[in-house]
């Protein structure tokens, strides 16, 4: 039996919806089914009555959400001894960021914070989108930063979790630039000759805003995949050598364009691939389940004093 199976149990007794928690679990409904299923295996009984609409717990189900909550709170708690033991460690705050976001926005946003915040102590649990999200879901970090657009919307609870806004980062098509400070490829290619595209694999967040910025283009774009990687810092090495067009963060590739060694790909006319993203911070409220580290409520009170915190109206639910 695994801890994060009372999790999902935990949430769909709260929601009484299998695609609500699946939502707010960051899994497909299949899957997050699935995990119901293989705690009601482990348990050996029938937990949800799956006739009913919204759904209930069977009276086993009740036993079970009872001491779930219990069990959940001593393991959150025992968690929280043990870690207090490392008495060292204790001003550090665990910051969960996204792999791209970790290259590039995370190092200069630390350093702005030296004049109106003072130092931190930080330490950084690089991970790809979802997992991020999960490590903030299931505990394991003080602060999630990760990136923001209406069309990609993070499923966090807005009674659980609150937000705010740190920055903007621009996501755009770039390719090697020739001899003569031109693309190497140019836009938008043909159905007889696509472009070479490098993109991100499935499930990663900026593949899932590169879609939608291609799916909002006027003009049709051709490409032809011929590279994916989840990492945008793959992606930016494959284009310097000259083997496609890849859609990037400007931060990422900043000193490459003023060096001339790569080139934003526009339209005919000039017109522009990019899209504007927010860079967001979460964490969870403090309250009943969640105290919050000393170091970690001293910095969300700077960040909330030069922003506007909500979740509200924000997309994400």
């Amino acid at each position: 039996m695994e801890t994060k199976w009372l999790e999902d149990f935990v949430s769909l007794a709260e929601t009484r919806s299998f695609s609500r928690s699946a939502q707010l679990r960051h899994v497909t409904q299949p899957a997050f089914s699935r995990r119901i299923q293989s705690l009601e295996a482990w348990a050996g009984a029938d937990l949800v009555d799956r006739s009913s609409y919204p759904t209930k717990l069977t009276p086993a189900g009740e036993t079970l959400y009872a001491q779930a909550l219990e069990l959940l709170q001593s393991l959150q708690s025992t968690r929280a001894m043990l870690r207090g033991h490392n008495s060292a460690g204790q001003d550090f705050i665990e910051f969960a960021v996204p792999h791209t976001l970790a290259f590039t926005f995370f190092p200069a946003w630390v350093a702005s914070l030296r004049e109106g915040f003072g130092p931190i102590k930080s330490r950084l649990i690089a991970l790809n989108v979802h997992d991020a999200a999960m490590r903030l879901v299931e505990g394991g970090c003080d602060v999630l930063i990760a990136y923001h657009h209406p069309s990609q919307p993070l499923q966090l609870d807005a009674e659980r979790y609150e937000m705010v806004v740190l920055g903007e980062e621009v996501i755009a098509p770039y390719t090697k630039a020739g001899a003569l400070g031109h693309p190497v490829v140019s836009l938008p290619g043909t159905a007889a000759r696509p472009l070479p595209y490098l993109g991100y694999a499935p499930g990663a967040y900026l593949g899932g805003v590169t879609d939608w910025i291609l799916k909002q283009a006027k003009t049709p774009i051709h490409l032809d995949r011929v590279y994916e990687t989840d990492m945008a810092e793959g992606l930016k090495v494959m284009a310097l050598e000259g083997h496609g067009i890849a859609f990037l963060p400007q931060s990422a590739v900043r000193k490459e364009v003023l060096a001339g060694a790569l080139i934003e790909v526009t339209l005919p006319g000039d017109a522009l691939m990019s899209l504007t993203m927010e860079v967001r911070a979460y964490r969870e409220k403090t309250g009943a389940r969640h105290s919050g580290k000393r170091s970690a409520l001293e910095l969300w009170a700077y960040l909330s004093g030069i922003t506007k915190p909500s979740l509200h109206g924000s997309g994400d639910s």
